[in-house]
This record gives structure tokens, sequence and C-alpha cells, in this order.
């Protein structure tokens, strides 16, 4: 471990079970930041797998139980004891990601005890519940829908008029979403955008072999990689294939990724059917990143469509990060992250979020391949400078040793 001038132990609370997959918990904090003299003792949810430390300081789950109320119960009983037990020389900071009534008890017991307080918001959770939730009531969903409205409502009014303006702290995702907290009165300066990023040193490490699916071979392929719920639209993805295959038949589009909801993979095939287009499209399903990697990186092109609007344009997508580092000609359309890194990489092809323009790019790589693949040889290099985790490490773990010294 890197020693820096003061170690810090961090007591990070997340919604997610353990052994946790997501890069921005399981990289960042299990592997980067320990190098930079940040530990954290990680509280999560019981999985199905068997909890490891994965690089943490320590993980702890409640035991496991039957039903859903239980395990609800069971695990805020757990944060409330983690919580209780925390001692102000202990820990620097309690943090908690994306649960904002776990975040007020935690909140109040800090301020108690005397430890500072951040919160980390990786997504507007609340909108997109708030969201999906009317959907569903448009269409004749009952009481279950309302019940989830109305949670979120309250978390929405919860976390914004008492959770952040208490904080000591907040890390948000993007500077766009800064932008937007700061616009609900959040003070900027005591906001710190973390995006999301790259393990290079797993990626550069990892032998990946390109490799087609059976059939595929000699054509032309445009990839995905990541959720395939339906907030993301994946309808216009196929619209784009579809535009494109007017010009080049022959193509086909791999998506690699899942939905939370089984019924919206269910949705999507049954859209590429009606597009005509399902022969040419291929859904692989939850990969691990070593699985997904040789898929994606047989690909001609990838493809990172985010939609427009309040609940993605505060996003720090992962999808343009990967395809940079793994040197993949890509195309991305305008939210205000990706239009950082693809400018700043000069690597990739940005374009308007319409099927038309993303399309057009898409043609313009298949039919000049060569000269796609020099330019999506400056990604990289950029990747590595600008959003690697090693990189993210060295500045979060700057910005807790300010935090530490206030």
């Amino acid at each position: 471990m890197k020693q820096s001038n003061q170690d810090i132990k961090v007591l990070y609370f997340v919604p997610e079970p353990m052994p946790t997959y997501r890069a921005d918990v399981a990289v960042l904090f299990g592997k980067y930041l320990p190098r930079e003299g940040v530990r954290a003792d990680l509280v999560g949810r019981q999985g199905q797998g068997e909890v490891t430390q994965q690089g943490f300081a320590s993980v702890t789950v409640p035991g496991q139980g039957r039903g859903r109320l239980w395990r609800e119960a069971a695990y805020v009983w757990h944060c409330l004891r983690s919580i209780l037990g925390a001692k102000r020389g202990q820990y620097a900071m309690v943090q908690v990601r994306d649960m904002v009534g776990i975040g007020a008890l935690a909140l109040i017991l800090a301020r108690i005890k005397g430890i500072r307080f951040a919160y980390w918001m990786s997504f507007l959770m609340n909108e997109g519940r708030i969201g999906r939730a009317r959907a569903e009531i448009a269409k004749g969903g009952g009481l279950r829908y309302r019940l989830v409205l109305l949670k979120g409502l309250i978390e929405v009014f919860l976390l914004d008029r008492f959770v952040l303006p208490n904080a000591d702290h907040v890390f948000v995702q993007s500077e766009a979403m800064r932008d937007l907290i700061a616009g609900r009165g959040v003070a900027r300066e005591k906001m710190t955008p973390v995006p999301m990023g790259v393990d290079c040193e797993s990626l550069q490490g990892a032998a990946i072999t390109p490799t087609r699916l059976p059939g595929w071979q000699g054509l032309p392929v445009i990839g995905y990689l990541g959720t395939l719920d339906r907030s993301r639209e994946m309808e216009r993805v196929v619209d784009m294939l579809a535009l494109v295959r007017r010009t080049v038949p022959a193509c086909r589009l791999l998506l690699i990724g899942d939905s939370p909801t089984p019924s919206d993979l269910d949705d999507l095939r049954a859209y590429a059917r009606q597009q005509g287009q399902e022969e040419a499209v291929h859904i692989t399903g939850w990969m691990a990143a070593a699985q997904a990697w040789p898929l994606l990186a047989a690909c001609d092109l990838a493809v990172s469509y985010i939609p427009r609007g309040d609940l993605f344009d505060i996003s720090s997508p992962t999808k343009p990060l990967e395809y940079l580092a793994l040197a993949m000609p890509c195309v991305g359309n305008d939210t205000p992250d990706q239009v950082l890194v693809l400018q700043g990489s000069q690597a990739g092809w940005l374009c308007a979020s319409s099927v038309e323009a993303m399309a057009q790019a898409m043609l313009e790589i298949l039919h000049d391949p060569q000269a796609a693949r020099a330019r999506a040889a400056h990604g990289p290099a950029w990747v590595q400078a600008q959003r690697s985790y090693a990189v993210l490490a060295r500045q979060l773990a700057a910005a807790y040793q300010q935090l530490s010294r206030n």
C-alpha cells in the first residue's frame, strides 16, 4: 500500500449483494484506493455467492433469511449496528451510496458521533423509479406501482431537503450531475464528480482473442456492451441496424448484456422481429468482462447510445471508455459525458442523438475500416491518462485527504 500523509478509513454502505461486481466499488475501492492509503469497511447485502474480502479492509453482510421483508429489515438492522459501532477515531468518513433512508439514518448518527458524512450519488435512482412506476400505472399497473411511486416521491423530498444539504460532502457521477444538484441548492464546492473508469491493468493483462459467434465469421458486426433495460431505449439501436442494413445487408448486431427485468429482453426481441431484424440481432445475456471482451473485440465497431433527458444526461457511461480502451472504432451520441470523452480522445465518432446520424457514422466506419482502426488507436492512451481507475483513485484519495483535514 502507498503510504500517504494520513491513511484514511471509510465506513461504506452500498445497496448491492456481496460479492459485488460494480467496478466503481470492487475496482475503485477494493483495488486502487488501498494503494493510495484509503481503505473501506464495506457493508452490503447478503448475496448468492460466498462473501469475500475483494481487497476491502472488511466486508460484512446481514445473516441469511427467507422473504424480502425479512431481508430488508435485516439489512437495515445490520446497517444500524455498524453505524452505532463506529468510533470517531476509527473512521474519517461514513459514506452511503444511493440509499436515501439509510443515508438519513447514517447522517444523524454520524453527527451524534462526530464523524463526517458523505453521500455518493451514482444515478438518479428515485427519478428513475418514479418514471417507471408512472409508466406502469399508465398501462394499468396496480397498487404495487403506486407504492413504488410514493416511495420514490418521499425519497426525492428527503434527499433534497435533508440528506444532501446536511452532508459534509457529496460525490456525484459527472460534471452534469454536479450542475443539476447545484441547481437544487447544494453548494458546488462540497461536491466532487467521480466518473466511471476502466481497470486498464486488467485489460492490458488479459489475453483477449477476438471471437465471433458461430456463423458470423466474415460478416460486419456492430457491438454493444451494457445493460438492456427498457429505459435505455435499445429499440433505437435496432433502428440504426435497420438503416445500416439498407446499404450493408450482411451487417449484424451483437448485444452483450442483460436486464434485471426479463420481459425487457422479450420486448426487445419482439421489436427486432417486427422490424424484420430478428435474424441479425443476438443477445448474449450477462457476461463477466473476461467473457465479453473477446466478443466485443471481434466486432467491426461498437455503439454507445444513451437516451437524452434529465435521467441519463447526468450519467457517466462505461461503454465508450471500454470501447476506447480496446481501440475499438466507436459511435456515441451527444450526452454531456460522452461529449467530453469522445471530443477529448479524438478517437471515436460523436454524433447527434438521432438514429440517422448514428447510422451514418456506422456506415463511415464500415466503408473504411482501416482508417477507422487508425483513429481508434488513439483511444487506449487517452483512457489510461484520463479515465483509468488508477488515475481516478489518486484524485479521489486527494479529495478524502482534503476532507479529513477540514
